[in-house]
């Protein structure tokens, strides 16, 4: 290794490892709130033999494959190169990563105990709305943050499995409507809520 090819290989290696920390430190919050909080009661209650039970399970797997394909990708893939020379592009996505990473973190700090698992899709017994924090501007930040640290994840890392991110935001996009349908129904202020904040970007949608 000449040189001149050395500090490109420490400062991809860096790259890697912001990455990598930044996984695991969203998953680390993630489970020690989950760890931290008394597991809630349902709602509603579904037989561990029903079809919606073997969807959510089906579910679970996929993220745990989705996260896995990410770490292995972070510490030591190039898929599909989108540029010979991606400097531009690798500090866009670092910015983005990071942006995401952070307000994926502080929303669910936020929203403490009313937390569930997107395949879940019911509201807990006793959930409150949080309506302060992030929570004061958009509705769904944790989903907006996970995009945003996909997306900035993948141009950090200089793929085309940038695109992925489309079907995905559409995915989160419809997920969020149902979720919002159940919620106006369930938490008697939602609708008020709804009137005051947008989705997903401040003041705009």
């Amino acid at each position: 290794m000449s040189l001149i090819e050395l500090p490109l290989a420490v400062g991809e290696l860096v790259l890697r490892l912001i990455l990598l920390l930044g996984l695991i430190l969203h998953k680390v919050v993630w489970e020690v709130m989950k760890t931290g909080e008394q597991a809630p009661k349902r709602a509603d209650h579904t037989s561990t033999r029903s079809p919606k039970s073997l969807f959510k399970s089906l579910i679970k797997l996929g993220k745990i494959f989705v996260l896995a394909f990410l770490v292995v990708q972070t510490i030591a893939l190039n898929v599909l190169p989108i540029s010979a020379q991606p400097a531009g592009i690798i500090l866009v996505g670092l910015f983005i990563y990071l942006a995401g990473l952070s307000l994926s973190i502080t929303a669910r700090v936020q929203l403490g105990k009313n937390w569930a698992n997107i395949e879940d899709y019911q509201v807990i017994t006793g959930q409150s709305l949080v309506q302060s924090g992030v929570y004061q501007y958009i509705r769904h930040p944790i989903y907006i943050g996970d995009i945003l640290l996909l997306l900035g994840l993948e141009l950090a890392l200089n793929s085309w499995l940038v695109l992925g991110v489309i079907p995905l935001a559409l995915i989160v996009f419809i997920q969020s409507k149902t979720e919002e349908s159940l919620l106006s129904q369930k938490l008697p202020d939602y609708r008020a809520y709804q009137t005051r904040t947008k989705m997903f970007i401040p003041f705009v949608f």
